[in-house]
């Protein structure tokens, strides 16, 4: 299962929960969506340093937000590091086992930006 990030017009979210449930009755593998309605929303909530940490925990595996904070350097202060861990779990995009181990429950991230909305 993939995650796929994107802007899309107000809305736009009715279109693919549609969808995702007719796959899903299909038997097909239904894909993870958010949706945001501007390029400035969504790089608020998905910066470089949140991408940075899914993709070294995609690396690594699940672990210890501790194990985590000690291997990257853009942790260095403890409470901005928890506040991407919180919003990124708030986004879905990172899940925490029961004995609090985290782990990015996607193959792969896409980040689609239409041009059309970007410029």
């Amino acid at each position: 299962m993939k995650a796929i990030i994107e802007v899309g017009r107000r809305g736009s979210i009715f279109d693919a929960v549609t969808s995702q449930v007719a796959d899903g009755r299909a038997g097909r593998l239904v894909d993870y969506r958010l949706s945001f309605e501007s390029t400035q929303t969504l790089f608020a909530e998905v910066t470089p340093e949140r991408l940075e940490l899914l993709d070294h925990l995609r690396r690594i595996g699940p672990c210890r937000a501790e194990e985590l904070a000690d291997q990257l350097p853009a942790s260095s202060d403890p409470t901005v590091f928890t506040h991407h861990l919180e919003r990124l779990e708030t986004l879905d995009l990172l899940e925490r086992h029961e004995d609090g181990t985290l782990f990015v429950p996607f193959a792969s991230i896409e980040i689609i930006l239409p041009l059309a909305r970007v410029a």
